[in-house]
């Protein structure tokens, strides 16, 4: 089956959905349909031989649609920079607003409602801002679909049957105003996803073959071309640093607070600002293929998916409307058959009901509150990959976490050299490390690196030779030096109470303790450690108090799991851990808490990922493998992320129960002012279109709220 994209300017509600939902589910060929109101784009599975007979029937509903333009993401539109309401529209309102106005005014004075003035502005109020209503309700009735539009035209075309000219005149100004408000408060949630694309530039200074640089659009700058950046510039494309330093701005990707240092051989990120200082890179992922084009392909595809909550309030509003609008019969119609009533009181009486059916404040509450989550989180450098993970992610109850690169930095480093002998540490530290640089073991790269870090000289060494799952040893002036575990120790038979009890306490410690030593004695022992990140205690601590167990999945030995673990206040932790033991751990947090996370590298851990209710990849900025697998991608390595993410889905999952009991509560009041003859057709307009704005703007709170954060 084929795939078509298409664009539609003038989707912006569940409405206009459901009408083509209708329309197109008649036209052979046409199968599965995708929609995303936020970016009003269309998806249409077909087996057609082209798109005219979709496009055809699009357009006979009054759709604006066109074919999705086949632009790279992050590339600018023509439509853009246009207003979101065009000024010839905001003058038709104005004459239509002074019409109704003027009508009102007209009946309030004494003329009669039926009066030539005020039928003549009426008919000019609702020409000026109501043809377009009145069109889509005719579309609505040819469709035999219950919208909006149609119980609107129902309410208008009613008043006017029984005289109400200036009420007629001003419900529909007040309701095409109302729409218009709507569509500006949802285009400040697409404003949102936009500014991640207007992040890279479009251009690019390029070092050409002549070795002159010059501007070339961004599009056409190629993997391995060099670019340069000037202090204050942003950076157009993914690349590796070549010359030249500086401190560059991350946040747009990683959610960073301060500035990231960055030297030759450094990766920089499309989109990032470069602080101050200029410098060279060599690119590495073109235009569309950048890690900021894969957060927003990750955005754009997240907000097409339905969040448990929108799925239930769709199918809610699908009984919903019908029951109403019999509702609204029965109430015109049982009345003066049965008790005698005045017909057109009560017929009055079920037009306000009709206005206030319409479920539209119900059902866009839900995307506009999921895609303002979204937006946050990608703005912090937490990428959600679709809104059933944002919603679900307040239901963890325990996370597991990886030691290796997710708590600790994943590089081990030198911390302890406890002379045994009376020599100082930095004479026995340059001993070991002369050894151990014929070594390619990466405890004794730690150890090395410890040495050579303020550019201090290497011994020569002779002789050396590798001791397979022991350590190393060579010859420094003459002497035969050994550099190995506690194995080799016992095997030299040297390891005496002293060097017992420093092992011991480097081991507790959760240290790799290693013993520089001769044949004949001890000389020091040295301890090496994977450090734990600067922020993951008070990402601990921040989980705790959101309520949530921490446990500790690892490969390495239970001493040191629990050691790292009493470091950061980690409850449970669990050693020796092979990639199917982490599986069986996951599964057992599920039967014990329900909905469990996982956080990990995206690759190593991807079994335990995968059983997890929701993934975490840690540090995934720049790693196609992480970005396309996880649920959730921490884009930098602060695991505070991790409770912020936690915190926002609770967030996210008040507002949307807020917005539901919102949008039913004004309806429900309404209905019982509109039984009790207290509530007008204009009153109605409020309640209904008054309840799409109030939701819309409470929706887009998790966006301030997150700016205010910061």
């Amino acid at each position: 089956m084929k795939q078509a994209v298409f664009v539609i300017g003038n989707m912006d509600c569940p409405t206009e959905e459901a009408l083509i939902r209708k329309r197109l589910a008649s036209v052979p060929g046409v199968g599965e349909l995708a929609f995303n109101l936020m970016e009003r784009r269309l998806t249409v599975g077909h087996t057609l031989p082209d798109e005219q007979p979709i496009l055809g029937a699009l357009r006979e509903i009054g759709m604006q649609a066109g074919p999705a333009p086949s632009v790279q993401p992050g590339a600018r539109s023509e439509a853009e920079g246009a207003p979101a309401i065009p000024a010839r529209t905001w003058a038709l309102m104005a004459v239509s607003g002074i019409a109704a106005l003027g009508a009102e005014i007209l009946a309030w004075s004494g003329a009669a409602e039926a009066s030539a003035p005020v039928i003549a502005l009426a008919l000019i109020s609702i020409v000026t801002g109501g043809l377009g209503t009145l069109r889509k309700g005719w579309i609505a009735l040819k469709t035999f679909t219950l919208n909006i539009n149609f119980l609107m035209s129902v309410a208008v075309i009613g008043a006017v049957a029984i005289g109400e000219w200036p009420e007629a005149a001003v419900v529909i100004f007040l309701f095409a105003l109302a729409e218009l408000i709507e569509t500006l408060s949802l285009e400040r949630a697409r404003n949102a996803i936009r500014g991640l694309m207007a992040m890279a530039p479009e251009t690019a200074t390029v070092r050409l073959d002549s070795g002159e640089w010059a501007e070339r659009p961004a599009a056409e700058v190629g993997v391995g071309q060099f670019v340069r950046v000037k202090p204050g510039g942003r950076i157009p494309l993914d690349g590796t640093v070549t010359a030249g330093a500086s401190a560059v701005n991350q946040a747009p990707i990683t959610g960073e607070s301060m500035p990231v240092e960055k030297a030759p051989g450094d990766p920089v990120f499309a989109g990032t600002v470069n602080e101050r200082g200029a410098f060279e890179f060599r690119v590495t992922a073109n235009k569309g293929s950048t890690t900021l084009d894969r957060i927003i392909r990750a955005v754009q595809e997240a907000q097409g998916q339905r969040a448990p909550t929108q799925r239930f309030v769709d199918q809610f509003a699908r009984y919903y409307t019908p029951a109403v609008v019999v509702f609204a019969l029965l109430v015109a119609t049982l009345p003066p058959l049965f008790f005698g009533a005045a017909f057109l009181d009560w017929f009055y009486k079920a037009l306000v009901m009709l206005v206030i059916a319409c479920p539209c404040a119900l059902v866009i509450s839900t995307p506009v509150t999921v895609v303002s989550g979204l937006a946050a989180a990608a703005r912090h450098g937490i990428l959600v990959k679709g809104g059933v993970h944002l919603e679900n992610g307040r239901r963890i109850r325990a996370v597991a976490l990886d030691k290796t690169g997710t708590l600790t930095h994943g590089r081990p480093v030198l911390t302890d050299v406890v002379p045994l002998v009376d020599k100082s540490p930095d004479e026995l530290l340059q001993l070991a490390a002369s050894v151990d640089a014929h070594s390619e073991h990466p405890v004794a790269a730690a150890i090395v690196a410890a040495w050579q870090e303020p550019a201090r000289p290497l011994l020569d060494v002779a002789s050396f030779e590798s001791l397979t799952g022991r350590g190393a040893q060579g010859r420094v002036a003459g002497r035969l030096y050994y550099v190995g575990n506690h194995r080799l120790v016992e095997e030299l038979a040297i390891c005496g109470p002293q060097v017992e009890a420093v092992l011991q306490r480097l081991e507790r410690e959760g240290k790799t303790a290693v013993v520089l030593a001769t044949e004949q004695e001890p000389l020091c022992v040295l301890g090496v450690a994977d450090t734990l990140r600067g922020h993951s205690a008070e990402a601990i601590r921040d989980l705790h108090a959101l309520g949530v167990v921490s446990v500790m999945l690892t490969g390495d030995n239970p001493t040191t799991a629990r050691a790292i673990a009493d470091q950061v206040g980690i409850d449970d932790a669990r050693g020796n851990l092979l990639p199917e033991d982490k599986l069986a751990a996951i599964d057992d947090l599920l039967a014990r808490h329900g909905t469990v996370g996982m956080v990990g590298d995206g690759i190593n851990d991807a079994p335990a990922l995968a059983r997890a209710s929701i993934g975490f990849a840690m540090g995934a900025a720049g790693t196609d493998t992480a970005i396309e697998t996880a649920d959730v991608a921490l884009m930098d390595d602060d695991l505070r992320k991790l409770p912020r993410f936690i915190a926002l889905s609770r967030s996210t999952s008040r507002v949307l129960w807020q917005n539901i009991s919102l949008a039913l509560g004004i309806k429900a009041v309404f209905f019982a002012l509109a039984l009790a003859g207290k509530a007008t057709l204009w009153m109605a307009v409020f309640a209904d279109m008054g309840a799409s704005l109030l939701v819309v703007g409470n929706g887009l709170r998790l966006l301030r709220a997150e700016r205010k954060n910061d």
